[in-house]
């Protein structure tokens, strides 16, 4: 099984990872970081609910495929850590002072989903979910990465790099998992794919400084 605890890789390790498995079509606007940074209640709720829905996306995966052993075992394990995320996250915004706030529409998201296959083989779907699960791991290992590097606060900035180490290890695994149960480059090609919608999605979002993604 995949060991998402452990320790944390050095920070050339880091980058180095990030750097191979990172492969987005399109960069965040730069104007994302100085508005968010401004407005750090809105984006630590916000998170605070990325993370709960990372949790649960984990959870619903392992109830619709429970056959799927090395699944199961590895999901397991990474929603306990984006759960562990979603309690960092609350101390922090509790820390400031703030409270948790209601949960907000996540377009990135809700669109990124669309574009799972319905129909079809088991197999395929599963490919599709297990995909775009690894993108919007991708591009909250990036934003956190902006954070990491440029906001003013330097106990948020060692906390964002810490979970964009950890982002672009479920990267890794969500694609790992895709390729243990359908053909590698048929994985590859729906990736590449899933990639260039992913941008799409991106230009067509407003900059907005309440939301993570």
């Amino acid at each position: 099984m995949t060991d998402f605890s452990a320790t944390q890789p050095s920070l050339e390790e880091a980058q180095k990872r990030e750097k191979t498995i990172l492969k987005l079509k399109l960069n965040t606007d730069p104007r994302w970081v100085d508005i968010a940074s401004k407005n750090i209640e809105d984006i630590l709720v916000d998170h605070a609910y990325c993370e709960q829905k990372a949790a649960s996306t984990g959870i619903s995966l392992i109830v619709k495929y429970p056959e799927k052993t090395r699944l199961v075992d590895e999901l397991t394990e990474l929603v306990a850590e984006e759960w562990a995320h979603f309690e960092r996250v609350l101390q922090e915004l509790r820390k400031r002072g703030h409270q948790l706030g209601r949960p907000r529409r996540d377009e990135y998201v809700v669109q990124l989903m669309a574009h799972v296959r319905k129909g079809g083989a088991r197999e395929r779907q599963l490919m599709d979910q297990l995909l775009v699960s690894a993108l919007i791991e991708a591009r909250s290992c990036e934003r956190f990465k902006l954070l990491w590097k440029h906001i003013p606060d330097p106990e948020l900035s060692k906390f964002y790099y810490e979970l964009m180490v950890s982002e672009a290890g479920h990267f890794v695994a969500y694609v790992d998992l895709a390729k243990e149960y359908c053909d590698a480059r048929e994985v590859d090609a729906r990736l590449q794919e899933l990639l260039q919608i992913e941008g799409e999605i991106v230009t067509s979002l407003p900059v907005r400084d309440d939301r993570m993604h």
